[in-house]
């Protein structure tokens, strides 16, 4: 019966709970002990999440090596700057745009977070060196992710049967992870019943506005932001590769939410376009899990949403440094169904907001993950594509041999 279940299509099953929690929530709203399923789908993630991010990011470290092709250097830089630039338009959509939540437990929020910079480096550095088994019990994301960049430096110069066996583990607690985003659709009904119990539809109408900001951020991305990038590779007019890529691999990504499912259509698609397979066969791969600009649209923009929900005053520091950990933090997410969601918490904790309420924002992104995750994961996905294409043809261009990208398109229609 359960694999019945899981044959099903995750977004149809949270759409489903979407409807069901909504429903008795209208008409029994009474009922309490239905909100018991999100509160245990929240803590189930609240104890898998720290574990995730710290071996996703140590795995992600450990593997980097220096390649001997020129256009992966391209790529990868292309990939970095892609995602560093997305957390920063996340942020200052955020700031554009205030939304505020509506969260159970705002009344539990840690103290406010420091204003000046000093007092902000030392409290993240203290914090970032502290006892690595007490911060996997804390939720100290800080600490976590000093330690599995610490380590997974370190592994680099593992040998090729430590680093398998780690990427195997990685692996275990990755499936774990998936194994409790089954049970989404039980979590979504129960935190929607929740929220629409007791504050009836306006805690929807937020929610409807998340979307809405995440999704044009993310468009705004694509379109415009990556397309600026294209043009600086290339001198070219970047639209029609821009559009292509979209279509090529946006849209099968969105339906599929997985990165790594699609990487199989990008490497077609790299073939396609005629580019070195000697460069797309690394960088395809990589991009799967290390370029996740939509990824860090969303943690920014989310962790945001919170700090302004709880009052919590937001410095040019504190959003710089949020804007840089969010893009590293944010690499090695793609592969999971959900997995940026699972990161706001250790974005949070910059400002002092404590493990319990951010988890209750990973709830929310649950609930608006039908539509946020499919976008991000469309956005991520047609990167690879577009930023494998843009480092080539940019280190072509420099080296006095330019690629008519418009020629090599018209070919392929």
């Amino acid at each position: 019966m359960f694999e019945r279940y899981r044959n099903l299509s995750l977004i149809i099953r949270i759409i489903a709970g979407l409807i069901v929690g909504v429903a008795l929530g209208l008409l029994v709203p009474s009922w309490h002990f239905i909100s018991i399923f999100g509160q245990l789908f929240v803590g189930a993630l609240k104890g898998i999440a720290p574990i995730l991010v710290f071996f996703i990011i140590m795995t992600a470290i450990s593997k980097f090596e220096r390649g001997d092709n020129s256009h992966i250097k391209t790529i990868v830089v292309t990939y970095v700057f892609g995602t560093v630039l997305s957390a920063a338009l996340g942020i200052i959509a955020s700031f554009m745009f205030r939304i505020k939540l509506i969260l159970p437990e705002a009344a539990k929020v840690a103290t406010p977070a420091p204003k000046d910079l000093g007092t902000v480096l030392s409290n993240l550095f203290v914090s970032a060196v502290s006892n690595p088994i007490a911060a996997m019990t804390d939720g100290n994301y800080l600490s976590i992710l000093f330690w599995a960049l610490v380590l997974g430096a370190a592994l680099r110069h593992a040998s090729v049967s430590t680093k398998k066996v780690l990427t195997d583990f990685t692996n275990a607690v990755g499936k774990a992870a998936s194994f409790i985003i089954e049970f989404a659709p039980l979590g979504v009904a129960g935190l929607l019943f929740d929220t629409v119990s007791s504050t009836g539809f306006a805690g929807v109408a937020k929610y409807t506005q998340l979307v809405v900001l995440l999704v044009a951020t993310m468009a705004v991305a694509y379109l415009g932001l990556y397309a600026f990038m294209v043009w600086l590779a290339t001198r070219q007019n970047p639209f029609p590769l821009t559009l292509w890529t979209l279509k090529e691999s946006g849209i099968p990504a969105f339906f599929t939410r997985s990165g790594a499912v699609n990487i199989p259509i990008n490497l077609g698609a790299c073939k396609k376009l005629g580019l070195s397979e000697k460069s797309y066969a690394v960088s395809i791969p990589l991009g799967a899990s290390a370029n996740s600009g939509g990824a860090a649209i969303t943690i920014a923009i989310m962790t945001l949403a919170t700090c302004f929900t709880l009052g919590v005053h937001v410095t040019l520091p504190l959003a710089i440094i949020l804007c840089l950990l969010t893009a590293l933090a944010s690499t090695g997410v793609s592969g999971i169904a959900g997995g940026s969601l699972l990161i706001i918490p250790m974005a949070a904790s910059i400002f002092g907001i404590s493990n319990d309420i951010a988890m209750q924002v990973v709830g929310i992104g649950f609930i608006i993950g039908v539509i946020q995750d499919a976008v991000e994961t469309a956005v991520n996905s047609a990167a690879d594509l577009l930023f494998t294409a843009a480092g080539e043809y940019h280190d072509l261009r420099k080296a006095g041999t330019p690629v008519d990208m418009n020629a090599v398109l018209r070919k392929i229609r």
